[in-house]
């Protein structure tokens, strides 16, 4: 089956995060919203079953399924390593926009089923009205470079495409400034489902493996 160079607003897709050498972790279904040479939009609304890290039947750390908690928006920018995730809740009847979340990422890889990437650290949460933000995990961020799992090279890249994206809130450039705060799902979407094939494990080797990054298979 070939590789979709491009998926169709309200196809159902996988996201997955993989492991260096191609093992999959958290997976979660998403509908596509917009899949441009620019910019892929994709959303997952709250109680979609998703794969989480948790404890098996025989108690090790294993894929189990969890419920998702809220409507998610999820941006993702070819060749840039962080995705943008909106989310919104319910509050009293009304549904509002209750933060920005800039998840630190690989850029990421078109599949049979979707799309994978690979998560890091140094996240950042911004206020709805982008008044705000500030770092999240800076602290594991740091012991994780002190510790060798993230090499000298690649955390400093890291750090790099992380100020990037600040620069981007403090001048409330785009995509904060797209109007995707105001989106809204299509009411006839269904909730996504994951792929039958998400447990697939394939042959891949990230672009910064040379970095002297340790998996540690999150």
């Amino acid at each position: 089956m070939p590789i979709p160079t491009h998926w169709q607003p309200g196809d159902c897709v996988t996201l997955r995060y993989l492991t260096r050498d191609g093992r999959p972790g958290m997976a979660w279904p998403f509908t596509v919203v917009a899949d441009t040479d620019d910019v892929v939009a994709l959303f997952i609304p709250a109680g979609s079953t998703y794969k989480r890290w948790g404890t098996g039947s025989d108690g090790k750390r294993a894929l189990v399924d969890g419920a998702w908690r809220d409507d998610v928006l999820r941006l993702m920018f070819p060749g840039c390593g962080y995705s943008i995730w909106l989310f919104w809740r319910i509050v009293d009847g009304v549904r509002g926009l209750a933060y920005y979340y800039v998840n630190m990422e690989e850029p990421f890889r078109r599949s049979e089923i979707g799309f994978d990437t690979n998560d890091h650290m140094l996240d950042i949460v911004v206020e709805a009205d982008l008044s705000a933000w500030r770092w999240k995990d800076a602290e594991e961020f740091e012991a994780r470079v002190t510790g060798g799992i993230y090499g000298a090279e690649f955390a400093q890249e890291l750090r790099a495409e992380a100020e990037t994206v600040a620069a981007l809130i403090e001048r409330r450039a785009s995509p904060f400034c797209d109007g995707w705060d105001t989106w809204m799902p299509n009411p006839a979407w269904a909730t996504p489902c994951l792929s039958e094939q998400w447990d697939t494990a394939i042959p891949v080797t990230w672009p910064r493996a040379a970095w002297a990054y340790r998996d540690t298979s999150r």
